[in-house]
């Protein structure tokens, strides 16, 4: 056995980052994935960003532990046999556009004719109802409307920014891989299959709401135009390089006036409650920083964890790469794939004590499995090469 979801069959008709994290989420906790792409328009992430042999990282690094089949749906032989392959699935997950699915034959209904108890799971932008349900959606587009890019920037009144990373779509892949989990553990007690719809909308708003949205959580008292207590980061510049100290807690904030040499900041009343140093944030972080300029980041470090004040080198990628903590985790770990040759990749982050994870399967190349999945799934080797004669399905090997 490797992992906890070892023997759950995914028929995963997603593409580029939502829907192939989630599903790489639950193929390293050991459920069996097969990835279905078109055979004229594979994944886009198969040529976004760096590669090495015509692989991606991006690919890379949302498509291990999966099994490739390449097919025609628009060809009713394409059609049928992904049906065939569905019929015997715990989970088929989509993310197409609202309303693709139908068209294409292979919505919610079109696969319960052929397996009545899956559970059928669709990621979409918005939802499927509504004034821009069936927009096309990138991740700045969520970051835009879900009001991240406006908190990004601090304050209402200034220009909003993105966050440096596609922080709503790898967001909705964890939520769309917890939900999954919880349906199955349904379906494990009554036997039910379900629809399970998630929107990268309501996965960042959710996400938002529990740190970024007291202003609009008490109704009646709502207030309209936000401004960021400060606008400065706790990210501080030292002698050599940067470090991040953050001291929330009196205890911590006491023992930072000492460890900075100004005992005096001690009595100053505009910092002797948290309250009162979040009002005065300004003039405690631009202190702080005026501070710190005095010494070295080796220095700076030693002497504040020595006072008990969080506190923590800035690193550069490939400085985190090789920090002893990361390297203590064991978090990273290099392998061999087949085609792109020895890569380094981060480890899930969950780990299990009775069922431990392994990575089976290398990213696969474009159709790479497609044989050995249709044979598996009841086919004739005569059918299979009928199909791959008349092009409803491609195969790499």
């Amino acid at each position: 056995m490797s992992g906890p979801l070892s023997g759950i069959k995914i028929v995963d008709l997603t593409t580029v980052i939502s829907g192939p994290s989630a599903t790489m989420l639950l193929a390293d906790q050991g459920a069996d994935i097969i990835k279905v792409e078109s055979i004229s328009a594979p994944d886009h992430a198969r040529g976004a960003g760096f590669g090495s042999n015509h692989f991606t990282s991006v690919f890379l690094n949302n498509n291990r532990n999966k099994k490739a089949l390449a097919l025609d749906l628009k060809d009713p032989r394409g059609k049928a046999a992904l049906l065939t392959v569905c019929q015997d699935a715990d989970v088929v997950i989509q993310n197409f556009r609202p309303g693709v699915v139908e068209r294409l034959g292979v919505g919610e209904a079109d696969i319960r004719k052929v397996n009545s108890e899956v559970i059928y799971v669709s990621i979409s932008g918005f939802g499927e109802t509504g004034p821009l349900a069936h927009k096309p959606v990138y991740d700045p587009i969520i970051q835009a409307v879900s009001g991240l890019a406006t908190i990004q920037a601090g304050s209402d009144e200034l220009r909003p920014r993105l966050i440096r990373t596609i922080l709503p779509d790898k967001l909705t892949g964890i939520v769309t891989a917890q939900a999954v989990t919880s349906a199955l553990f349904h379906k494990l007690k009554t036997g039910e299959g379900q629809h399970v719809r998630v929107s990268m909308l309501d996965a960042v708003v959710n996400f938002l709401w529990s740190s970024d949205m007291g202003s609009q959580t008490f109704v009646g008292q709502t207030v309209s135009q936000q401004r960021a207590a400060t606008f400065i980061d706790l990210i501080y510049e030292t002698k050599t390089t940067y470090i991040s100290v953050s001291a929330m807690a009196n205890k911590q904030w006491l023992a930072l006036c000492t460890a900075v040499g100004h005992p005096e900041w001690q009595d100053d009343e505009r910092f002797k409650t948290p309250a009162l140093r979040d009002q005065n944030a300004n003039e405690r972080l631009e202190m702080t920083q005026a501070a710190l300029l005095s010494r070295s980041a080796e220095d700076w470090l030693e002497r504040l964890e020595a006072a008990g004040v969080p506190c923590a080198p800035v690193l550069t990628r490939s400085q985190m790469v090789d920090h002893p903590q990361v390297l203590a985790n064991d978090l990273l770990f290099t392998s061999q794939h087949p085609v792109a040759g020895e890569i380094r990749q981060a480890r899930p982050a969950a780990r299990f004590s009775k069922t431990p994870l392994e990575t089976r399967l290398p990213a696969p190349k474009h159709g790479e499995h497609t044989r050995e999945i249709l044979l598996a799934a009841g086919m004739s080797d005569d059918q299979v090469a009928e199909l791959l004669t008349a092009g409803a399905i491609h195969a790499s090997d």
